[in-house]
C-alpha cells in the first residue's frame, strides 16, 4: 500500500502552473517546484511521475480552458464576430489577475528547440487551433458570409492565430488588458468585406 500523500495536491499543481507559467519549462527545475510546493523530491516524483508528466497535466488543463474560449468563438455566425468574440477573449484570457500575464504554452515554447519534448506538441496545437478557425471560415463563406476583399479561410486564420500569439507577448512583456482589448477593436474595425 502507498504512502499516505502528505500535502494539497490541488494547492501544489496551482504553485506548480505560477511557476511555468513565469519561467516556462525549461527554466522550471525540480527544484524550484519542491521548494515552492515545500515538499521533498520523492513525494514529487510520487505525486506526479515527473516533470514533464506534470507539465503535461498542467497543459492538459489548460488547454481544455483555451478550447472552451475558441469553441465559444467558433459558434458566431459571421466572420468577423469569430474574430472578435476570439480577439477579445483571449486579450481577457491572458491578462486575467488569477494567473500570469500572457499565455503558459507560449511562455513555455518559445526556448524550446526542435528536439525539445514539447515542440511537436505545441507545433500541432497550433496547426489544430488554425485548422479550426479555417474551417469555420470556410463553412460561413459557403453559407454567404463575406470575407475580407482577397482573403482566403487559410490566410485569414493564419492571421488570427498569429495576433492572438502577439496578444500573449504583449500580455506578458505588461501590456494591460484595456491595451490588448483597444488592439483586438482595432483589428475587428480594420476588417472589410
Amino acid at each position: 500500500m502507498g504512502r499516505a500523500r502528505e500535502f494539497d495536491l490541488e494547492q501544489a499543481l496551482r504553485i506548480a502552473t505560477e511557476k511555468f507559467w513565469r519561467a516556462g519549462y525549461d527554466h522550471t527545475s525540480i527544484g524550484d517546484l519542491t521548494a515552492a510546493m515545500r515538499i521533498t523530491a520523492p513525494s514529487f516524483y510520487f505525486a506526479f511521475g515527473s516533470k514533464e508528466g506534470l507539465f503535461q497535466r498542467i497543459v492538459e488543463v489548460y488547454q481544455n480552458a483555451q478550447n472552451r474560449l475558441i469553441d465559444d468563438a467558433l459558434k458566431q455566425t459571421a466572420p468577423r464576430d469569430v474574430l472578435q468574440k476570439l480577439l477579445l477573449g483571449f486579450a481577457d484570457f491572458f491578462t486575467n489577475p488569477a494567473h500570469p500575464p500572457g499565455c503558459l504554452v507560449l511562455n513555455s515554447s518559445l526556448p524550446v528547440t526542435e528536439g525539445h519534448a514539447f515542440s511537436g506538441k505545441f507545433a500541432e496545437q497550433r496547426r489544430e487551433m488554425r485548422a479550426a478557425v479555417q474551417k469555420r471560415f470556410q463553412q460561413l463563406a459557403r453559407d454567404g458570409a463575406d470575407l475580407p476583399a482577397g482573403a482566403t479561410p487559410a490566410s485569414l486564420a493564419q492571421m488570427v492565430v498569429s495576433l492572438i500569439w502577439g496578444m500573449a507577448v504583449e500580455a506578458q512583456s505588461g501590456a494591460s488588458k484595456t491595451e490588448l482589448r483597444k488592439m483586438a477593436v482595432a483589428a475587428v474595425r480594420s476588417w472589410s468585406a
